[in-house]
């Protein structure tokens, strides 16, 4: 039987946060593939990052805080490419706590960060998938994405090969019109 759901409070980020998004993060950097980094990273590694992704604009934080005010995860939007013809298209992030998965708190972020970058000049949101991740394929379908394609053997960790799957979606959801294959084009399964 699924556990309940965890009563969170969804908000922006804020420099008081790190220590509880890296705690979050170092897991997956310890035991996952779900993230390609390979050692813990740390306040430091992450200094820019954060500044980047604090208030407001294409780039964001948003955390998960649990009933006692931990940070029970956080998803991001961040720059896909550095050029400036990609700056319409940003690339989506979300990890919960250990424990946590499948217990809407990966949803409930990514719906917040997506309704909160709203305002913004984005047209597409992408996201990268180590494979195998049902839970996470799950996550990205329900929330509007689409498959693009997998990249395979692209990553090496725990001393193997992992796949990449992409998706993506337009911001907008009521314009996923536009992002339909033109006649003679072919979509993806």
């Amino acid at each position: 039987m699924a556990s309940a759901r965890p009563d969170v409070r969804v908000r922006p980020g804020e420099w008081a946060d790190l220590g509880g998004v890296l705690e979050v993060y170092n897991h997956y950097v310890r035991n996952s593939p779900a993230t390609f980094e390979i050692t813990p990273v740390t306040g430091e590694d992450r200094a820019d990052w954060m500044r980047d992704h604090l208030g407001g604009g294409r780039h964001r934080l948003l955390v998960a805080l649990d009933d006692r005010g931990e940070v029970a995860g956080w998803a991001t939007t961040s720059s896909f490419r550095p050029r400036a013809a990609y700056s319409t298209t940003v690339e989506s992030s979300v990890y919960v706590r250990a424990g946590l998965e499948g217990r809407g708190v990966g949803h409930r972020l990514y719906s917040a960060l997506f309704e909160s970058i709203q305002g913004e000049d984005i047209e597409r949101i992408v996201a990268g998938m180590t494979e195998p991740n049902p839970a996470s394929r799950a996550l990205h379908l329900r929330l509007g994405f689409s498959r693009v394609g997998t990249f395979s053997r692209v990553g090496r960790k725990f001393d193997r090969f992992w796949d990449v799957t992409w998706f993506e979606r337009p911001l907008h959801l009521a314009r996923a019109e536009d992002s339909r294959p033109a006649p003679g084009e072919r979509g993806l399964p």
